[in-house]
């Protein structure tokens, strides 16, 4: 079995960009080191040694502290383990990264290749504004950002309450179109449809990926809702070679 896929997308080929599959198992429970238990630590560490080594890394990638927020940082070595949900790198060799178990990792760049970056995107997140602070960030025309929407939760898996389809739509009512009834009288909420209106509404055309449903492909992906907290996370990684 493979141990990443790659994007397809139109991307330049000097831009690296993998996610890694559950074979590959890169980074193990929770959302950063501060809740590993220390029987873990030895694993992650030994899990991105033998990542390192098959993706074949300029630098090491620059790990952050994920709290489902809104906040991006340049992707540099002195970031690493900060507080933040999205990184962008505008220099070669500095790998941005985001670790994932249902919630949809999103990769950016340019055409021409100058800038990347790399989103968490949990619901929280994506209400926040995640996706609008990283295309600010970059500053780039927006028919010049490509975009990859990678594995994720579909929405047929992805039950929420009136609250959280509530909190999208007072930030605006286009929104409404990516939360369909369940049957248990509650919402099923598609991420990636929520990232698709978030980038149109910022006039982002070039959207890719979408495809995958981590919780349904478990012999592929991690899956918080599947399997519980304590399970490993795939990594989704971008860089300029």
């Amino acid at each position: 079995m493979s141990l990443f896929i790659q994007p397809n997308w139109p991307a330049p080929n000097h831009v690296k960009a993998y996610t890694t599959l559950r074979e590959c198992d890169s980074y193990l429970p929770f959302e950063g080191d501060t809740y590993v238990e220390e029987s873990h630590k030895e694993k992650i560490k030994k899990n991105r040694t033998l990542l390192k080594n098959l993706l074949q890394f300029p630098e090491e990638p620059i790990w952050l502290q994920q709290t489902h927020s809104a906040t991006v940082i340049k992707a540099s070595p002195s970031h690493r383990q900060f507080n933040a949900d999205a990184s962008f790198a505008d220099e070669k060799n500095q790998v941005c990264v985001v670790h994932t178990a249902d919630c949809l990792p999103i990769l950016l760049c340019d055409k021409k290749g100058t800038q990347v970056a790399a989103i968490h995107g949990g619901w929280r997140g994506l209400a926040k504004g995640i996706i609008q602070n990283t295309v600010q960030t970059l500053n780039v025309p927006s028919d010049e950002l490509l975009v990859w929407l990678g594995p994720a939760i579909c929405a047929t898996h992805y039950e929420v309450g009136n609250e959280v389809r509530d909190i999208f739509i007072e930030k605006n009512a286009e929104l409404a179109k990516a939360f369909s009834p369940s049957p248990q009288g509650r919402w099923l909420a598609d991420l990636y449809a929520i990232a698709r209106i978030q980038f149109q509404m910022l006039g982002v055309k070039n959207i890719f990926g979408g495809e995958f449903c981590t919780f349904e492909e478990e012999d592929l992906f991690f899956s918080y809702r599947r399997e519980g907290k304590n399970i490993g996370r795939i990594a989704t990684l971008i860089w300029i070679s």
